[in-house]
């Protein structure tokens, strides 16, 4: 029975003159294959692009049988190349996966997070962040979305892969005084319609008010209305659910694309979604987005509130988010609209939107859900 130091002996005997036959890539040791079947036996191993028949090989360019009175095998591995992946900063084309570089026309750079499906039309849509997709509230419907982001290349019109559908505005402690984009005022809050955006709005408050219920918060979300301005498609732009005039649940927008069938259903090194999971504490998660590409953390923390910065047209603005979740970090700027997946499944657990050099920040994702009215 040949053991293994034996073949390493052998291997470094005759590797080179192996690797100098023509085909040969490389030379290893390990069992013998026969007819497509693992055997017992271990063998002196030659690794080529090829198998070719031996009419098609010079004699003197054919792996003998056995070296040295050890088995010789060889395996074909076709072309061997480093897996040089295209970064997530790239131009993906034809084919569009999520977790890659993108934005609106007017930004530097963030993630396109999903592909989701629009509860009411079944349509294909893009989802992200609102200040990756909608510049912060300073977009109009039907801007330009660009794969990649403007600071990765992404120049509009060449690289417009989509429009932007609808978002939800952020609500900025700075402007607590003023109306939200696109709105002249604050009209009274209209009567619910069932299986309208209010009836969404309604399950969305009584979902956070549940959590916070569960996790010992006295604080309740109610919903405020505003006027809204309608897409092409006759959907709302807007889904406004606060727990006071500055507050905000979400930081998310969506997108139409221009070609659906460019989009890819999987994130970048996860797949394909199949499912949601509610953040838990200790949780591992992961994410694929434009600036750190793959990276996994813990959850640390639920039920947050938190005051995170933005640059806007108007100056530095602060937004005060609630009901949001912490965990260690792995993101940096770029990341935001990275889809947050279930460490051990592919279901998704929330939607990045801030964090810093010590925390991630993320809204969870049944959450994002039904304030966009959209599914996976």
């Amino acid at each position: 029975m040949v053991n293994v130091q034996q073949l390493l002996s052998v291997q470094a005997a005759f590797e080179s003159q192996l690797l100098s036959k023509p085909n040969v890539v490389g030379v290893a040791v390990g069992l013998k294959e026969t007819e497509g079947h693992w055997t017992d036996t271990m063998a002196l191993v030659a690794l080529v692009q090829q198998k070719l028949p031996l009419t098609a090989l010079a004699a003197s360019d054919r792996i003998p049988r056995q070296i040295d009175d050890i088995p010789t095998d060889v395996y074909e591995v076709g072309i061997l190349r480093a897996n040089q992946l295209m970064p997530p900063t790239g131009r993906f084309r034809p084919n569009v996966p999520a977790g890659v570089s993108s934005g609106h026309f007017s930004i530097t750079a963030g993630t396109l997070g999903a592909i989701v499906k629009d509860r009411l039309t079944g349509e294909k849509l893009l989802l992200s962040n609102n200040h990756v997709f909608a510049n912060s509230n300073d977009a109009q419907v039907g801007d330009a979305i660009l794969q990649p982001g403007p600071a990765d290349g992404g120049l509009n019109p060449a690289d417009m892969v989509a429009r932007l559908e609808r978002f939800i505005p952020l609500r900025y402690i700075e402007d607590s005084n003023q109306p939200l984009p696109g709105n002249p005022g604050t009209p009274p809050t209209p009567s619910p319609e069932p299986g309208g955006c209010n009836s969404v709005v309604s399950a969305l408050v009584s979902l956070t008010n549940f959590v916070a219920r569960i996790s010992g918060s006295q604080q309740q979300v109610v919903a405020t209305a505003h006027s809204q301005a309608l897409t092409a498609s006759g959907l709302p732009q807007t889904v406004n659910v606060q727990t006071t005039s500055t507050d905000n649940v979400v930081d998310a927008a969506l997108a139409r694309p221009i070609d659906s069938t460019m989009f890819s259903n999987d994130i970048r090194h996860i797949g394909s979604i199949t499912g949601t999971k509610t953040p838990q504490i200790g949780m591992t998660v992961r994410k694929a987005g434009r600036t750190t590409d793959y990276t996994q953390a813990m959850v640390t923390l639920l039920n947050a509130t938190v005051n995170v910065g933005y640059s806007t047209a108007r100056g530095p603005r602060t937004a005060r988010f609630t009901g949001q979740v912490i965990a260690q970090p792995m993101s940096q700027g770029g990341d935001s609209g990275s889809l947050i997946v279930d460490g051990s499944e592919n279901r998704a657990v929330g939607i990045l939107f801030a964090g810093s050099s010590m925390a991630t920040i993320f809204t969870p994702i049944d959450v994002v859900l039904a304030a966009l009215n959209i599914t996976f």
